[in-house]
């Protein structure tokens, strides 16, 4: 065996199941279990009690976490939502994010806040879209057209800042215009592999033997679509890309071949069981791990950015909502800006790009995060209380 210990995974595997009992046991305060595991990650870490250390075993699992959150949240992506004057809206209001966040990354670089407003203001115009669809579910409130509108935006928001990071601010050294001319190569591979393998789906036998292997130690829809996801990594790699795009992608592309909800109804269920049962609450807690908010809190100073930068998300993702007022009210519009400004997981991997890269400080990208775990704490529940006030109005 490699000389690899395993004590420290273990450590974040404990806190894993911990932080969701927790949740459970403290239902007043609403608290999601993502929450919980940076906060216990920066406790047991090297900058709290310094009981657990990122060691190369946690890095690798945690690098496949990412890959899974990003493959899951490409899951969640319906591009069939996104039509008509409801895209245009979108549109300009993904638009309109981009603006505003740029705009506070401007007027807070003289502080010393910011060094790179663009990088602010991709990282401020993502939605967390599986956080969102799990308070619409709660609430239930799926299938309203404050849902539709909210999980249509919040979709497109969190492919478009995915493509974004990955072309403008990647580890890469290539220009943005040769990003972009492999990003259409790259898009053209996934289009190539997409219609490979919805062509063998069609044939009969193919489908008949993928049916018959599904479930059981076979699980073999939930190894193709693990093995998709890595290959769109590595691809996205070898072709200059930023990894998230591909692992983002490679969801986007499972979830347009699988539409077919009947033949195969527990297979999302099994990806989500893997990603979030296992790489990726390791992905959350070893980023909290990273995060020095003890240091934080002894500066006055510098933990003023933390409630300046979440206003800075609700005006940059809840601002542009207004633009859907006509078709929901106010009422609802107000709990669709809130919840379009509720972003932790994609906040959390730019601060880990930008430090990465040189152009996030430790206490920026450190107090970003907490402004995200503040937009997770408070936004989701007042837009419920919004969302059940008056009933929101129908879809025109």
């Amino acid at each position: 065996m490699p000389d690899v210990e395993f004590l420290n995974l273990l450590g974040i595997l404990v806190i894993a199941v911990v932080a969701p009992l927790l949740a459970a046991v403290l239902p007043r305060a609403r608290v999601p279990a993502v929450v919980l595991e940076i906060g216990l990650g920066i406790v047991v870490g090297p900058h709290g009690l310094n009981w657990l250390q990122p060691d190369l075993a946690v890095q690798v699992v945690a690098l496949l976490g990412l890959a899974m959150l990003l493959f899951l949240a490409g899951l969640e992506v319906d591009v069939r939502a996104w039509r008509g004057g409801l895209l245009w809206a979108i549109l300009v209001g993904y638009t309109v994010s981009l603006a505003l966040g740029y705009g506070a990354g401007w007027a807070l670089r003289p502080l010393g806040w910011v060094d790179h407003p663009g990088l602010l203001a991709v990282t401020l115009s993502a939605t967390s879209l599986g956080l969102v669809v799990a308070v619409l579910k709660d609430a239930d409130l799926l299938g309203t057209p404050l849902a539709s509108v909210t999980i249509a935006a919040a979709s497109l928001a969190d492919f478009a800042a995915v493509v974004l990071l990955s072309i403008l601010f990647s580890t890469d050294g290539r220009s943005a215009a040769a990003k972009l001319s492999l990003l259409a190569l790259f898009a053209a591979l996934i289009g190539v592999v997409v219609v490979a393998v919805a062509a063998s789906a069609r044939n009969m036998r193919v489908a008949d033997v993928v049916t018959s292997l599904q479930d059981g130690t076979a699980a073999i829809r939930v190894r193709a679509a693990v093995a998709l996801m890595v290959a769109f990594v590595v691809l996205a790699e070898q072709v200059g890309l930023e990894s998230i795009l591909g692992a983002f992608l490679a969801g986007a592309a499972v979830a347009a071949l699988d539409r077919d909800s009947i033949s195969h109804p527990h297979f999302r269920i099994k990806l989500e069981s893997l990603g979030y049962g296992f790489l990726v609450p390791v992905f959350f807690v070893t980023s909290g791990m990273r995060l020095d908010v003890i240091g934080l809190l002894g500066s006055p100073t510098d933990l003023l950015r933390v409630p300046v930068f979440a206003v800075a998300l609700l005006a940059a993702r809840g601002l542009p909502a207004l633009l859907f007022r006509r078709r929901l009210g106010s009422s609802a519009t107000a709990a669709t800006g809130l919840l379009l400004a509720t972003s932790l997981p994609f906040i959390v991997t730019a601060t880990q790009i930008g430090l990465l890269t040189g152009r996030l400080s430790e206490v920026t990208a450190t107090t970003l995060v907490c402004a995200g775990l503040v937009s997770v704490l408070v936004f989701p529940a007042l837009a419920v209380a919004f969302a059940k006030s008056p009933a929101p109005a129908q879809v025109s």
